[in-house]
């Protein structure tokens, strides 16, 4: 079976309930914590590094959770929440992949950010490369590098974010 190259929010929801890639493995948070709308492209072969890519979107929102209390008068979206969304990308295109376990952020080399996501921003545009993947012991560690565009300027960047699947 041909594996899906993008999918929506409802699949989204369904991923966070267990129910896209089978019980104990990996999930997406669910909302408010799930930090996009959808995946618009994900495949295996593509990205800088010819290991993967995986391209989301989120629409923002005066309504998101987090602009009335970071910070009152001044929103903004957290930048944690922005790496956050990253590090759900690498442990989705994991358990796209077929590996087995959990999900868990395992870190990050290093992040920078030069700009924020603010109110007035129409959609914020996340884009993962896969680097490597390392399987040991039962255990599956992906590594990839991101960057995230508030209208398609790219704000933040990050390399070697880690995310492992546990059994």
């Amino acid at each position: 079976m041909e594996k899906k190259s993008s999918f929506s929010y409802e699949d989204l929801i369904n991923c966070g309930n267990g129910a896209l890639f089978g019980p104990g493995n990996a999930r997406l948070p669910l909302p408010p914590m799930l930090m996009f709308d959808r995946i618009t492209e994900i495949s295996e072969n593509k990205g800088t590094f010819k290991r993967g890519l995986i391209k989301a979107e989120l629409d923002i929102k005066d309504s998101l959770w987090f602009f009335e209390c970071h910070f009152k008068d001044d929103s903004v979206m957290p930048g944690c929440l922005g790496l956050d969304a990253m590090w759900q990308l690498v442990g989705f295109y994991l358990g796209w992949l077929g590996k087995p376990g959990k999900g868990r952020a395992l870190g990050v080399n290093s992040v920078k950010f030069t700009g924020e996501v603010l109110k007035k921003v129409k959609m914020a545009t996340y884009e993962i490369d896969m680097k490597r993947i390392i399987i040991k012991e039962g255990t599956t560690v992906g590594l990839a590098n991101g960057i995230l565009k508030a209208d398609e300027k790219k704000i933040y960047t990050a390399e070697n974010l880690k995310v492992g699947l546990f059994k």
